[in-house]
């Protein structure tokens, strides 16, 4: 999937975007799941500089910010996003170490050699994860992480119905060997790497996608648009039913080398 002209699968982004304002998360996680990845990152201090790029409302970033120190920055493209992300900030009394900003991924507004940690879940595949890993790097300090969910396959084959899927949303989804690969191609240190629960999908992801499809669809009643996200919610869910062993998100963590 792509963002470029403002589109994904043809559809326009910031209607995407405000269907999942309707939501809590923006894809498949969960807490533990933010919780188990950080446990690989050490040395991080107050003073320590993270972003969390493609953070959509921000439910992963406050679970770091509870649970680390530092400077969190929260950069995505979508303003509703960010003001809801800020709103969740001031909520939690995050708002004095914690900032939603609107930004690019592919022009991220820091100093090369600045951050600590790059922190983004589910959302590299707008840049695509072999740049996003190269192009971030100049930003990370020697010693600095990064940690990315990425869709990978499981499996060397799959059936025909998936495999053709993925190529007509994301061809960069690839197995979980070849993307350490790429990872040691740009320079850094794999330090881990598990795949995500299948909860994470179905009670994290698609059920709650149910109401906002309700919500959505009694706004934009008989928008021809709006039945087509809708439809493609639906086909992409009934896949995963049918093809969970063979595909999902997979965490992947690593450390900047010199």
């Amino acid at each position: 999937m792509s963002n470029e002209n403002n589109t994904i699968l043809g559809i326009d982004v910031n209607l995407i975007c405000e269907f999942f304002l309707n939501t809590e998360r923006q894809g498949p996680g969960s807490p533990e799941v933010t919780l188990k990845a950080l446990s690989f990152i050490d040395h991080l201090t107050d003073h320590s500089r993270i972003a969390d790029l493609g953070c959509g409302m921000g439910g992963q970033t406050m679970t770091l910010a509870r649970h680390t120190p530092g400077q969190i920055t929260g950069l995505d493209f979508f303003l509703g996003f960010v003001e809801r992300f800020n709103h969740n900030a001031r909520v939690l009394n995050l708002q004095e170490r914690v900032k939603g900003i609107v930004g690019s991924m592919d022009a991220l507004p820091f100093e090369e050699e600045e951050l600590d940690l790059i922190w983004s879940e589910g959302a590299i595949y707008n840049i695509g994860f072999e740049r996003g890993l190269n192009e971030w790097r100049k930003y990370l300090k020697t010693g600095g992480y990064v940690a990315v969910s990425e869709s990978s396959w499981f499996t060397e084959e799959r059936p025909a119905e998936i495999h053709d899927f993925w190529m007509s949303v994301y061809a960069e989804i690839d197995t979980i060997p070849n993307k350490v690969a790429q990872i040691q191609k740009a320079g850094y240190i794999p330090v881990a790497t598990f795949i995500l629960p299948e909860y994470c999908w179905t009670e994290n992801y698609f059920t709650p996608l149910v109401k906002a499809r309700e919500i959505f669809s009694r706004k934009y009643a008989g928008n021809k648009t709006v039945e087509e996200l809708i439809s493609f919610q639906h086909h992409e869910a009934e896949l995963y039913r049918k093809y969970k062993e063979f595909y999902g998100y997979v965490f992947y963590i690593a450390k900047k080398m010199k």
